[in-house]
């Protein structure tokens, strides 16, 4: 019996021909007329692709997301009769550069010395090592387990937190949320992982967000709706010397109004720090469907109850 694949992604040549490659059996890529919703068994799709049509899919049984988010797919009302993957374990290395390349470079105060070199000034100032400061990791998943392998390089102590207190190997203590502030006071820089889900919106509200140090570092690459991006600025306001890197947001684009913008101490990207390279999705979509077709368990399945 062939499989029938629906691509809905906004690169789908890109990712047929990558498929294609693959010389995958029992496959049949269909293409994109309406009834290819009604026939397919398996989708390879972005969750905002794939949510308005979800309600015509006679015949999904699998859903390869091609992100690592997933919410949109996540509503109470939201069907569930089918197994959803995401892909992890390609994010990693790509934002681990991201944090300590910004990190580092606040560290070792490149921008001061940036503007020294348009004035033609000479004037050597201190600065922090990394070695013995705290990095605190929301979250304790593939990405946070990377980015604390590379905290341990430049000697930093790491505190992760999951749902649990669950330790994990790499980190040097692991708590849970309801400890978060004891936590978020010792911290010298903070990067939030944690996905989308109704016990992690709105971690970081006013309340956690004055726990910090008046010098940290925030970092929120994970999801935007864990940070209350108002309060953020306000504190942002108060505190010159505290610095905060921003990937993610709650309305992305972020709006040109929000205020935020106007931080000195901020950084904005859009959503850069870790795009997924579609070789890689391949890849993990590939390892799938040959598990699929021994009826062997999927790689990064998603629980529905749980939200990731």
């Amino acid at each position: 019996m062939s499989n029938k694949l629906l691509l809905l992604t906004r690169e789908n040549e890109q990712y047929r021909q990558l498929i294609e490659s693959c010389n995958l059996p029992e496959l049949t890529i269909l293409g994109d007329s309406p009834n290819s919703i009604l026939e397919a068994n398996i989708w390879f799709a972005e969750p905002a692709l794939a949510l308005p049509l979800l309600g015509h899919a006679n015949e999904l049984r699998w859903m390869q997301s091609t992100f690592a988010g997933v919410d949109k797919l996540m509503g109470k009302r939201q069907r569930k009769d089918y197994q959803l993957t995401n892909v992890k374990g390609i994010f990693g290395p790509l934002m681990s550069e991201y944090v300590f390349g910004y990190l580092l470079a606040h560290q070792r105060q490149h921008d001061l010395y940036q503007l020294q070199q348009q004035q033609k000034l000479w004037l050597p100032t201190s600065f922090k090592s990394l070695q013995g400061q705290n990095l605190l990791l929301l979250g304790t998943g593939s990405i946070a387990k990377h980015i604390a392998v590379t905290a341990k390089h430049f000697g930093m102590t790491v505190t992760g937190i999951n749902r649990q207190g669950r330790q994990v190997p790499g980190f040097d203590c692991v708590d849970t949320l309801a400890h978060l502030d004891r936590h978020l006071a010792l911290a010298d820089a903070i990067v939030s992982v944690l996905p989308s889900t109704t016990e992690t919106a709105g971690t970081l509200n006013k309340h956690a967000l004055t726990q910090l140090k008046h010098d940290a570092v925030l970092f929120n690459i994970g999801r935007g709706d864990v940070l209350d991006l108002n309060e953020l600025t306000v504190l942002l306001d108060q505190r010159p010397q505290m610095r905060a890197i921003l990937d993610v947001f709650n309305q992305e684009p972020l709006p040109s109004e929000h205020p935020i913008w106007e931080c000195k101490n901020a950084v904005i990207t859009p959503h850069i720090a870790a795009p997924s390279f579609p070789e890689q999705v391949v890849e993990v979509f590939s390892q799938n469907y040959q598990n699929w077709l021994s009826q062997k368990p999927l790689d990064y399945v998603v629980e529905f109850e749980r939200g990731y």
